[in-house]
């Protein structure tokens, strides 16, 4: 009988630690492609189910949202987040950046209103924030930047396929970006993408952290960060939540991010 109580009580006291060692994870809202309103749903789930995995090896809970997701949901996830994942999709609206159509397709103005109200939720409360592809360009514009519509040469065949498109990238030497990754000589990235963000279409108030070389235009900005160093906003061009054509160290990123929203969870403020 004894021997009985101690083995539930050491169940129990394993049951504790798992659910405190839950309780302390960092919940990070995701925006991600509604499956809904995409061409191919099934496309559109494994997509986002990348993000979500990157999430959970770095030891967060991810909270996946879409334009669809009911407006009570929404607004309950975003006022109790640590952490803000903005992911990649269809091609921002130009008309935010004051811009007429010229190149950009596959717009989704639902997605761009509802990832500006995530946006600003996450800087009134002061979490941390990372952009990937379309989140990167979307910080960018949010913060007053805009974008190029169209380019050659960098979108690369579209995801699923094994066939990827990559780059070098150049990373800027003492930015948060770089000290992250570790500022690795000849690191090369995977490219999806068909609009960008070129230096002089930069927001005011952030700064390049990597760029990569593009014929005809001179340089592309790879990744951007707030130029205040006790905001951390991190936006990357690439996808490195796709492991299989990305360098390893770029894991390092998922890990910082996440790191982050810990430190915000736990003491109120990001690193």
């Amino acid at each position: 009988m004894a021997l009985e109580r101690q083995s539930v009580k050491g169940h129990f006291h394993s049951v504790q630690r798992a659910y405190d060692a839950l309780v302390d994870r960092p919940r990070i809202v995701l925006t991600v492609a509604d499956p809904a309103r995409a061409a191919d749903a099934d496309l559109a789930r494994l997509k986002n189910s990348r993000y979500a995995e990157a999430l959970e090896r770095a030891g967060a809970i991810p909270v996946p949202l879409d334009e669809g997701s009911p407006v009570e949901i929404r607004r309950a996830a975003l006022s109790a987040m640590d952490g803000l994942l903005l992911t990649g999709g269809a091609d921002l609206d130009p008309a935010r950046y004051g811009e007429p159509l010229d190149g950009s397709r596959g717009i989704e103005v639902g997605r761009d209103a509802f990832e500006e109200e995530a946006y600003r939720a996450a800087m009134d409360a002061d979490v941390p924030v990372l952009g990937v592809c379309r989140g990167m360009q979307m910080l960018n514009v949010l913060s007053g930047g805009s974008l190029v519509q169209h380019l050659e040469g960098h979108e690369g065949l579209p995801y699923p396929s094994p066939e990827v498109t990559r780059h070098p990238l150049g990373l800027v030497p003492g930015t948060r970006f770089a000290m992250i990754v570790g500022e690795p000589d000849g690191m090369e990235v995977n490219s999806y993408h068909h609009q960008a963000v070129t230096p002089d279409r930069v927001a005011p108030g952030l700064r390049i952290a990597a760029t990569a070389p593009h014929a005809g235009v001179g340089l592309l900005v790879e990744a951007l960060e707030s130029g205040d160093p006790d905001r951390w906003l991190i936006g990357v061009q690439c996808h490195p939540e796709r492991t299989e054509s990305s360098p390893a160290v770029l894991e390092r990123l998922w890990s910082a991010f996440v790191a982050a929203c810990s430190q915000r969870r736990v003491h109120g403020r990001a690193p």
